[in-house]
């Protein structure tokens, strides 16, 4: 267990990693960032930065005796560099769980081996393979590259239509690089969820309630707490999560989304080892974050409550959405947290907006 005034690093100098800077410090620890651009989000709220690639080995020497336990906010870091970390200090979440989300077919695959129903997929390599595919998922599907997609980055949707012969084939592999890749089935889904879950160093864990998510443009757009699901659905989705963090050993907060079918049933979409933008909610409608819980889990402390003391509806501010900050401040029952990004652009997070109001029942 970390005593106050010990020192965090986090790999990665996001929005995300700025959040966690300011959980660490409201527990008295101090945290250091590794991030390439100077004056990153992060760095506005930690107590350093060391301006380096994430692979810098000599930086990773310096993070390693300047910190007591090392994080992450991201999933694209250097699975090398964090295995050798890991060598000679505390890093959490653990780098298998890293390694597994990093590639579409190996976390594919430990979720079905876990007993997490996905949507059918493909391994995906070249044309021919892809033909075999879309003939084994009915003609259409999601071609996705294996690594470094998000926010919809990375993914090109297939009808019959527009994957019709080798001209169309080999646009769509075009499209993503021809980069290794898998084929996901089309889901008739009704809604998204996700289940932001934290477990401890000695396997405690906690579950914030089930929130229900909205993308537009492959982006998160909205999160809404309580999810309109059923009771059953909403214990199912909680149970999958704890099985997946005892799975990967896990310590720390994960995101796990799904899609939920017409009849209730799951169908996990994936898994990001680390807190999630579909959480962001939990700053306002519960008395510990999902920042706070993280913090928690990698410094050795016990789990915090997750009880949600009120409804809620958390919304993203993407590019010149942060113009409207001046009527979101005059709004009531609104939580506003800018994320310190001096360039708002198109398809950019510069912020989240959280609505609550008494919670129901």
């Amino acid at each position: 267990m970390l005593k106050a005034g010990s020192t965090i690093g986090i790999i990665g100098g996001g929005q995300l990693g700025r959040m966690l800077a300011m959980a660490a410090a409201r527990l008295s620890f101090r945290t250091i960032i590794l991030e390439p651009q100077a004056d990153c989000p992060a760095a506005q709220t930690a107590n350093r930065q060391i301006v380096a690639a994430y692979d810098d080995k000599a930086a990773l020497a310096e993070l390693v005796e300047a910190c007591d336990v090392i994080t992450y906010e991201f999933e694209n870091v250097s699975i090398e560099a964090v295995q050798e970390l890991a060598e000679k200090i505390g890093v959490y979440p653990p780098p298998a769980a890293l390694e597994i989300s990093q590639d579409r077919f190996t976390e594919k695959q430990f979720l079905n081996e876990s007993g997490i129903a996905t949507a059918p997929w493909r391994l995906v390599d070249d044309a021919d393979m892809l033909v075999s595919a879309l003939a084994a998922l009915g003609g259409q599907g999601i071609l996705k590259t294996r690594r470094f997609g998000y926010d919809g980055k990375g993914q090109v949707r297939l009808t019959p239509e527009n994957s019709r012969g080798a001209d169309k084939i080999n646009a769509a592999l075009k499209d993503i690089g021809h980069a290794p890749a898998i084929l996901e089935g089309l889901m008739a889904f009704e809604r998204e969820i996700s289940v932001i879950a934290a477990r401890s160093r000695n396997g405690e864990v906690a579950l914030f309630d089930i929130a229900e998510n909205v993308h537009k443009n492959g982006i998160l757009d909205t999160s809404t707490v309580p999810a309109n699901i059923s009771a059953e659905t909403a214990a199912a989705a909680q149970l999958a999560a704890e099985k997946l963090l005892h799975a990967l050993d896990y310590v720390g907060v994960l995101g796990l989304e799904f899609f939920v079918m017409p009849d209730g049933t799951l169908i996990a979409n994936e898994f990001a080892p680390r807190v999630h933008n579909s959480g962001h909610w939990t700053e306002a409608a519960n008395p510990v974050s999902q920042f706070d819980q993280h913090i928690r889990a990698v410094a050795g402390l016990p789990l915090g409550d997750t009880t949600r003391h009120s409804d809620c509806r958390m919304v993203n501010l993407i590019g010149d959405d942060v113009l409207q900050v001046e009527a979101i401040l005059a709004e009531p029952h609104a939580m506003l947290h800018l994320y310190g990004k001096a360039e708002a652009r198109a398809g950019r997070k510069m912020g989240h907006v959280t609505y609550i109001s008494p919670k129901k029942g």
